[in-house]
């Protein structure tokens, strides 16, 4: 059983630890803000610019003369994992989900006798996947330094990643990510970069009501790479909102917990006092009773 000291430590020590969780709940909330709106900013124009291409692209169709990144190598052997994470941990199972999804991917691509690639974007992620997937890492991004993610670090990646594909290194890149959806929930996303893949919007028959001048296939060859830096963008964007609100709801249970033990402590720690001083108060009386 441990001693009254013991406990007192261990309260004291415990009361420290809930005083920085708290700290750093605030510090997220503070973040989480600007995070959160600078994301859902960002939304509308890459929901635009993604229905733009897609009209281009149905109207371009899969002619000969379409960009190699909308049409692809013509093959499928060599994929490129692009996996963006977050510089730093408490943040729950934020990173883990997105390496838990980006580690299913390449096992099923490995299963289908695909080579897998990797390239990461943040310290936690590279830093779980190199355990089992060390012979698949051909990059990594370093964003330590960057107080704050801006298109330029989007713009960055981007080129690293079509340099790659111009030099033949891959011919499909997958993005992971995790989409913000509220303090509780982040999503862990796939999305499919290169060739560029473009959801059904329901407006590509209002394509065929335009002339484009240059012709497709010009607008879609200048427009195609500035695509892939926007979605890597959003997805910096959306992983920088997640990972705050990851924070925050993870060190709003670290500091529940604290608390709770503090209780817990508290009341064992007056229990042995108390027992102590029976015990003290014991040997008192059976001295005064013996003399």
């Amino acid at each position: 059983m441990p001693s009254l000291k013991d406990l007192k430590n261990r309260i004291e020590s415990v009361k420290s630890t809930r005083k920085i969780t708290k700290a750093m709940q605030m510090v997220a909330a503070a973040k989480l803000r600007r995070a959160q709106d600078a994301a859902e900013q960002a939304r509308p124009y890459t929901e635009r610019f993604n229905a733009v291409m897609a009209g281009l692209a149905a109207s371009v169709g899969g002619s000969d003369s379409a960009p190699k990144l909308l049409i692809g190598t013509g093959n499928d052997k060599t994929h490129l994992l692009v996996v963006m994470t977050s510089e730093r941990g408490l943040c729950g199972g934020f990173n883990t989900n997105i390496v838990k999804k980006a580690r299913a991917h390449a096992q099923e691509l490995q299963a289908a006798g695909k080579t897998v690639k990797i390239l990461t974007v943040g310290r936690k992620g590279r830093d779980q996947l190199k355990r089992e997937y060390s012979d698949m890492f051909v990059g990594h991004v370093d964003l330590t330094e960057v107080k704050r993610v801006g298109y330029a670090d989007a713009q960055g990646i981007a080129k690293d990643v079509l340099a790659r594909f111009d030099a033949g290194e891959f011919d499909v890149a997958t993005l992971f990510f995790a989409t913000f959806v509220n303090v509780v929930t982040q999503t862990p996303q796939a999305q499919q970069i290169i060739p560029a893949s473009f959801e059904a919007t329901g407006d590509e028959g209002a394509a065929t009501l335009y002339d484009y001048e240059p012709d497709e296939e010009a607008i879609l060859a200048d427009l195609l790479p500035r695509g892939v830096a926007t979605q890597i963008f959003s997805g910096l964007l959306e992983n920088g909102a997640s990972e705050q609100g990851a924070r925050m709801s993870a060190m709003d249970n670290a500091t529940r917990n604290a608390g709770e033990m503090i209780d817990k402590l508290t009341i064992q720690y007056n229990r042995s006092r108390q027992a102590v001083i029976t015990n003290e108060l014991i040997e008192i009386i059976s001295g005064a009773e013996a003399l």
